[in-house]
């Protein structure tokens, strides 16, 4: 990825917190002959020594396959994002441009199925439950499906752990802008009625003060 130094983010507390708040992930593994590509929600973990992103996917998706076989994968998170007018900034001559927030995860996958490790799997589909449905009264669980019917679904997928080699962050937020084109750029966000927008603009203030 191209990351100008004034737009590099470098802190991992905030790239982590960035792929728990916009969790679903575009996951690219290359190899020989073929480019797969997935969309799917991913759980951050963060261990002494490792980060950690696990999801599932469908048993029929070959992906899986190709993570299996070494190749080395990527989880791309899309933060808040917005197009920028020049009518925004204090200082002219300007052209418009897009304000956004990315990171990249890249490392080797290890693969789960459920018959070599039952537990592993029906875990992972419940944290993922938890995480996205919440604990509140009437709250959906997998532990309302029947026995069998959980088996069968867990058997259709397959999970899996990224290891993340290495973490990396555009967070391209007007850095290379004054002070004064900032503060004209998050009015205009903060009073647009898109929420992609309106983040955008909270971002701006807690990374640019």
């Amino acid at each position: 990825m191209y990351v100008p130094a004034s737009f590099s983010e470098t802190d991992q507390e905030q790239l982590l917190a960035l792929c728990a708040q916009h969790p679903f992930a575009t996951l690219i593994t290359p190899t020989r002959g073929e480019l797969w590509i997935s969309h799917l929600p991913l759980l951050a973990r963060r261990g002494a020594n490792q980060i950690l992103f696990a999801g599932h996917v469908a048993r029929a998706n070959r992906h899986w396959q190709a993570m299996g076989d070494g190749a080395t994968t990527t989880a791309i998170f899309h933060g808040p994002h917005a197009y920028i007018s020049p009518t925004w900034y204090a200082k002219v001559p300007a052209v418009p441009t897009w304000n956004y927030a990315v990171v990249h995860a890249v490392g080797q996958v290890r693969v789960v199925r459920a018959e070599d490790d039952r537990a592993f799997v029906a875990a992972l589909v419940r944290e993922l439950t938890e995480t996205f449905e919440g604990h509140a009264a009437g709250a959906w669980s997998p532990s309302a499906l029947p026995e069998d019917f959980a088996a069968t679904n867990l058997e259709a997928i397959v999970g899996f752990e990224l290891e993340a080699a290495s973490l990396e962050g555009k967070f391209k937020l007007g850095q290379n802008r004054s002070e004064e084109d900032r503060r004209g750029v998050i009015a205009h966000l903060e009073g647009a009625t898109a929420g992609d927008a309106r983040a955008l603009a909270a971002m701006m203030r807690r990374t640019l003060g």
